[in-house]
């Protein structure tokens, strides 16, 4: 079906660029477009699940081994596998 549309000037610019990068038709990457938002409109959610985040749930500070002042360690901790994340309460 043919339609006529106003488009911002700097987003047409932009377009025309990605789709002859991408060496596809504008039009097929309006629609390509237009499909990823109807289907994100449907509630079609994440692509993959989202795995629940750990909680630690001592008493104050961060888990024993995790170094607060390094992004990796805090990285490898929050990617560890979810059995790695159960702590035993204090006493225990």
């Amino acid at each position: 079906m043919k339609t006529t549309l106003d488009i911002d000037d700097e987003l047409l610019v932009r377009a025309k660029a990605a789709s002859a990068r991408e060496r596809k038709s504008l039009t097929a990457l309006i629609e390509e477009g237009l499909r990823l938002r109807l289907r994100a409109r449907r509630g079609g959610g994440p692509a993959r699940p989202l795995r629940p985040l750990p909680v630690y749930r001592g008493r104050s500070g961060v888990a024993k081994g995790i170094d607060p002042t390094s992004n990796r360690s805090m990285f490898d901790a929050a990617s560890a596998p979810p059995h790695l994340h159960r702590r035993e309460a204090p006493g225990q």
